[in-house]
């Protein structure tokens, strides 16, 4: 697998962040936005927290963060929402990356200050990566679902009995249930 090639000359990667009430059209506005400015949306995440949208969307341009700004300024003054561009390092997404193997971690028990904390702090003191993180309080429920990436050193037996003692010192249940791949 290769990583994508480096901006060409005069584009740059921005990092577009929304966040605001909820409501149909979010998306179609800011993209629309983007689009004026010839922006190609390359990776995004957008979501729903209880009732406020978030969206991180980054997205290579040739037109200037000012420009993006502008082109973006009505959705935030009309809109209601919160916007933010920034340029980010044109550095290889792979730069820094762990090598390892894709998994799935599953939380699921009551709701309860630091279970976050808690797992991923064993996740960490393993080198292993959080590339994607959600959690959900369902009533008294708190689900957490994390895609990580484990280091080819790393016992995965070992890691998924520091799991299981990390997370009966808060109180919850953990799965660590390896991602299956097909080569397309």
């Amino acid at each position: 697998m290769s990583t994508p090639p480096l901006p060409p000359p005069g584009q740059d990667v921005l990092a577009v962040t929304v966040i605001g009430a909820d409501r149909p059209g979010i998306v179609a506005e800011v993209t629309g936005a983007l689009a004026a400015v010839e922006g190609n949306l390359e990776d995004s995440t957008m979501t729903l927290l209880r009732g406020q949208f978030a969206m991180v969307v980054l997205v290579r341009t040739g037109s200037p963060v000012a420009e993006v700004e502008q082109a973006l300024a009505r959705v935030s003054s009309q809109g209601g929402l919160a916007v933010d561009v920034r340029p980010v390092s044109a550095a290889s997404p792979a730069a820094g990356a762990v090598q390892g193997s894709s998994y799935v971690v599953h939380v699921n028990g009551a709701d309860r200050p630091g279970i976050v904390a808690t797992i991923t702090g064993v996740l960490a003191r393993r080198g292993v990566n959080v590339v994607d993180l959600g959690t959900r309080l369902a009533g008294e429920l708190y689900v957490l679902t994390a895609e990580v990436v484990v280091p080819l050193d790393v016992d995965v037996d070992e890691l998924r009995a520091e799991l299981d003692e990390a997370a009966g010192v808060v109180g919850v249940h953990v799965r660590l249930v390896a991602v299956e791949t097909d080569e397309m």
